[in-house]
């Protein structure tokens, strides 16, 4: 798939990703993304996720989960978590 978009450059040097590639990258706030210059391209791009990296960082933030009483409270401070390390 080919997309192709053509967005202004804002005073501060600034510009939107548009909403079609963000969708298809499935970039969010908060995500990082990667700049490449090659030649005279400027490449974005979406990291590599490193789930284990993710893992060990989620599970040094915060109290032990085995402390959490039900399944449910565990999920949101497991969600809670994975928020704090994406940013």
């Amino acid at each position: 798939m080919l997309l192709k978009e053509e967005m202004k450059v804002g005073p501060k040097g600034q510009v939107v990703i548009p909403r079609a590639m963000r969708k298809a990258l499935q970039i969010e706030p908060g995500n990082k993304v990667e700049f490449i210059l090659e030649d005279d391209r400027l490449i974005l791009k979406k990291p590599f996720l490193d789930a284990v990296a993710v893992f060990r960082s989620i599970a040094r933030s915060g109290n032990s989960v085995s402390k959490i009483d039900s399944d449910a409270n565990y999920e949101e401070e497991m969600e809670e978590r994975a928020r704090r390390c994406s940013t």
